[in-house]
């Protein structure tokens, strides 16, 4: 069954239409709403008599902003919103004919609304369309055809094809005739939606006056060359290498077309970047002629060969997640860079990661360009899609409910939706609920844009208008290609099995390219013999590049441009200074609580956080985590560096800790004191986000592939929430240098600790993270360097935290940091830090000893390995017990990688102890200790073992039941000191 119209007749049926006074009236309200700004920079123009009076301006703030409560970091470093394009409201004399011609009026918006209902979308035309009510002129008491309507206000009939004109009168059934034309051809639109009436009445009066650009004998030479490579291209595979599973386009080689015209539209109105994120439905046939990748690299990978250098450590990815970047060159004044990102095979995950790598690429160039460059003039997010996956997984809401967000827009994405009408083998019917699969887009009300995949050249004037209404109103907007899947899932699938009348319908068709072909040898514009020599001599370049696989060579492709000067590790254990002067760390944390002098702070906080950082700077002692993280953010901004922290709520701290923004009492202004340290300095983004992890963190992961010279960070609520966003921790964070060679410096903080909390506000799974590193399992051999994907820390002081945030930016490599981060240590006076332990001269140590046993180790006859917040407790209890000589508690700081040497100087200071124990809050099957029990294991002396203390193994990672919590702490701490 056709998956583009599954609800249509019912939808049709049931269509009331009442009056549009509502209509008449929000455009005013929404423009008085649009006028607030004080701040023009640019004017709306038009040709159309609806059009002609002075227009409305461009304003730097978002109408969805201003259509709710005005949020408090306006003007924050960061919150960027797209400008605004605000039209007129309708003259008294355009209201007064509205009233009068009100059942005219009703078939227009009938149009405007269902038009789509009645388009002719489906290539394979599998369902037939219905009547739709709603566009019956009789239902609205028209029915003399001759007779001729007033059209002010109401509805753009052009004079002629050649004369752009509106007509101030038409007949019934030369308004009939356009609206049908309009509306329900090989394109259909959804726009009625739109909240904004200013974006509604822009996209009627393109839609209804739209002067297409004619398609001129060279862009159909362009189509044809487009379509026909891709079908050659499809066919080699098919020869060559018949058992592959390429997921080509046949049946969506109009994608092709479309790209070509996006690319070439965007490239005209001045974008130089451009991100694009796409699944693997025709990623091949993409790379190899749009996205100009060597068809020999793509060859050679077929064949089982590496993608990279075969020295480089890299295990590479499978074909369809290869990625190229190149400069496209539309004779403008600049090409157009198309960053192509590599994609996982868990669909629509790379959509976010792709709106934050085009969100880092724009904020670059704002800070570099002059003072009028807008968010989206130089860079676009491209995103593809498949029909099943953007309707049913769940990151799509997700990245589509950041795409207006101040500090998470870039300028609005264009999506593409190659609409193969079927998911795997899952008809619409059971794989959505909504109309369209592009509903999901509604909930941001961007518009969307279906047209018929048969007919290519429709498909350019469709991808030209969406890039319009994106350059407009920098938002987002969809163009659903509707088209087929000539085989199944992939080429080595039956797909009769479960669709047979439609595969009956799709093999008895001819391809997109072949009536294309047609098209133009009707029309004159092609030759047969040019058509078959073209198709000859692309299929002979192909088998020249698969000649070549034997002595191809592929090269590295990874840091380039910002990424120069860094480099690929072969080890990432250093010691590195990362101390800071006193008095430059003194002037950091009193300007992190500066605020101007008519500000106004909360009391508490005036108290509490201004006043009690600053006493304690007096004597350097008792630096809390929310100082060190200040000076640490302070240092890097004053070294040039910019730091970016993302999250929910991590302006002021889950845990009311960190007000590195400072909201005014009686205006709700922001304040972020560290960015008014100097005017040479770095930037400081407090980035508040949405209720999200999943696209969030992808963006983040997104940003810090373009940013290395940023410290990104993303901060869990709680640490067990980094569970939802899980996929692109797998997928991105941890393997991404492994499989692309593409390093991220992404540090997350995810708070952790056993408080009572419960089962999901305990634990971040420290199992989890060390299991996905690649730390090695023989710590013995020496040859072995410390490599590891990722870092896993634990620090139980400030200072550890401070010089860890440091150490991030200063290594010539980067690599993904996760923080075990504080929730009670925060406030802990025992836990806290001085000046001297930041200063020149100190380092991020991955294991501190114990200073109450070092003197006489001699002594000792325990030794506790222990990482995080349980060491405050155990030397507290250690006290209590009067054995301060016999047990010796070292602490882990550094899970991964695994700290050999300073483990292996702390256990050879306490060789004569006669027992190791590695003691723990968290569950036995939790926890640091499956991943240190064998590596420990390796460094004791013969005949030792490595003991274990926490609580017992548990499918969930804590209980709910305080008493239960209170008698587990308390066995653990009996336990630890029972000699």
């Amino acid at each position: 069954m056709s998956g583009i119209l599954r609800l249509a007749a019912s939808s049709s049926a049931r269509t009331v239409l009442k009056p549009s006074a509502g209509l008449v009236r929000s455009a005013g309200i929404h423009r008085h709403a649009l006028q607030q700004s004080s701040k023009p920079n640019l004017t709306a123009t038009s040709s159309s008599k609806l059009f002609s009076r002075p227009r409305a301006a461009l304003f730097p703030a978002s109408s969805i902003a201003q259509q709710r409560a005005a949020y408090h970091d306006d003007g924050a470093y960061g919150y960027r919103v797209p400008k605004v394009y605000s039209m007129p409201d309708y003259t008294p004399e355009e209201l007064a004919n509205r009233v009068d011609n009100a059942n005219l009026l009703r078939l227009v918006i009938g149009y405007r609304t269902h038009g789509h209902l009645a388009a002719d979308l489906d290539p394979l035309d599998i369902v037939k369309r219905q009547k739709v009510l709603a566009l019956d002129a009789e239902r609205y008491a028209l029915t003399d055809e001759a007779k001729s309507y007033n059209l002010s206000g109401i509805l753009h009939v052009n004079q002629s094809k050649s004369n752009a004109e509106a007509k101030e009168e038409a007949s019934l059934k030369t308004v009939v005739a356009h609206l049908e034309k309009s509306y329900c051809g090989k394109i259909a639109y959804e726009f009625m939606h739109i909240p904004n009436a200013s974006e509604r009445r822009w996209f009627a009066h393109q839609v209804e006056s739209y002067q297409k650009p004619p398609i001129t004998p060279d862009d159909k030479q362009r189509i044809f060359e487009l379509l026909t490579k891709s079908e050659v291209f499809d066919h080699f595979m098919g020869k060559k290498f018949a058992q592959v599973k390429r997921y080509g386009l046949e049946g969506a080689e109009s994608m092709m077309v479309a790209l070509d015209a996006l690319f070439q539209t965007a490239s005209k109105a001045g974008v130089t970047e451009a991100v694009l994120g796409m699944p693997h439905r025709g990623r091949l046939n993409l790379l190899t002629d749009l996205m100009q990748y060597n068809p020999t690299a793509l060859f050679s990978k077929v064949k089982g060969n590496p993608e990279f250098p075969i020295n480089l450590p890299a295990s590479g990815d499978v074909l369809s997640h290869i990625a190229n970047s190149p400069k496209l060159d539309y004779g403008e004044a600049e090409p157009i860079h198309v960053s192509m990102l590599h994609n996982p095979s868990h669909l629509e995950a790379v959509n976010p990661v792709a709106m934050g790598k085009a969100r880092a690429k724009q904020m670059d160039l704002i800070a570099n360009s002059s003072p009028d460059c807008q968010l989206g003039d130089k860079v676009m997010c491209v995103q593809l899609h498949g029909d099943a996956a953007f309707t049913g997984q769940g990151v799509v809401m997700e990245s589509l409910g950041l795409s207006n967000l101040p500090h998470f827009t870039s300028g609005g994405s264009v999506h593409i939706v190659v609409n193969n009408q079927i998911g795997y083998t899952t008809p619409a019917q059971n794989a959505r609920s909504s109309v369209y699969s592009s509903d999901i887009g509604k909930m941001i009300n961007a518009p969307v844009i279906h047209v018929n995949g048969d007919h290519p050249e429709e498909v350019v004037h469709a991808m030209r208008l969406a890039f319009e209404y994106r350059n407009k109103f920098r938002k987002d907007v969809i163009l659903d290609l509707i088209a087929y899947r000539r085989w199944g899932h992939n080429e080595l699938d039956e797909p009769a099995f479960t669709q047979p009348l439609m595969y009956n319908n799709i093999r008895a068709r001819k391809s997109v390219p072949k009536m294309y072909e047609e098209k133009l040898l009707a029309e004159n514009v092609i030759t047969k013999s040019a058509i078959e020599e073209f198709r000859q001599d692309y299929f002979e370049k192909l088998e020249d590049d698969f000649s070549e696989i034997d002595s191809f060579k592929p090269e590295a492709d990874h840091l380039q441009d910002k990424w120069k000067g860094m480099i690929l590790p072969t080890e990432t254990v250093s010691r590195l200074d990362t101390g800071v002067s006193k008095e430059t760390m003194t002037k950091i944390a009193q300007a992190s609580v500066a605020t101007p002098s008519d500000f106004e702070i909360h009391p508490r906080l005036e108290k509490f956080h201004v006043q009690s950082r600053l006493k304690k700077l007096k004597d350097g002692q008792s630096i809390d985590w929310a100082t060190a993280e200040a000076i640490a953010f302070g240092s890097l901004l004053k070294e040039g560096y910019d730091v970016r922290i993302c999250g929910q709520d991590v302006g002021r701290g889950t845990f009311s800790q960190r007000h590195a923004m400072l909201v005014d009492q009686k205006t709700e202004r922001v304040h972020i004191p560290l960015n008014a340290m100097s005017e040479s300095q770095g930037h400081l983004e407090v980035a508040n986000s949405s209720l999200s992890e999943l696209a969030v963190l992808a963006f983040e992961t997104g940003m810090s592939y373009e940013t290395p010279k940023m410290l990104n960070i993303w901060e869990a609520q709680f640490g067990d929430f980094f569970n939802s966003a899980q996929v692109t921790i797998d997928t991105y964070v941890s393997s991404a240098e492994t499989k692309w060679l593409r390093q991220s410096g992404l540090v997350m903080l995810l708070p952790h600790g056993y408080d009572g909390a419960g089962p999901e506000h305990s634990s971040c799974r420290i199992e989890r993270w060390l299991q996905m590193t690649n730390d090695s399992f023989d710590v013995k051999d020496p040859s072995i360097k410390a490599n590891t994907n990722m870092h896993v820390v634990n620090p139980t002081t400030p200072a550890q935290y401070f010089h860890l945030l440091r150490r991030q930016m200063k290594r010539d490599f980067r690599k993904p940091l996760i923080v075990v981060g504080p929730k009670t240590l925060l406030r802990l006076p025992n836990a806290t830090s001085s000046l001297e332990d930041m200063a020149p001269g100190t380092t991020f140590e991955p294991v501190l000893g114990d200073t109450k046993t070092e003197e006489d180790p001699s002594s000792v006859e325990k030794v506790l390995f222990v990482s995080g917040k349980l060491y405050y407790d155990l030397i507290k209890e250690r006290q209590t017990k009067g054995v301060d000589e016999k047990v010796a508690i070292v602490r882990v700081e550094e899970l991964s990688p695994f700290p050999k040497e300073g483990l292996k100087q702390q256990i050879e200071t306490y060789s004569g102890a006669k027992e190791f124990t590695w003691i723990q809050e968290e569950p036995q099957n939790g926890g640091a200790y499956s991943f240190m029990e064998p590596r420990i294991r390796q460094l004791l002396p013969e005949n030792k073992s490595l003991g274990y203390i926490g609580r017992d193994p548990s499918a969930a990672p804590a209980t709910g039941i305080a008493v239960v919590h209170r008698k587990e702490s308390a066995d653990i701490l009996a336990k630890a000191f029972r000699l």
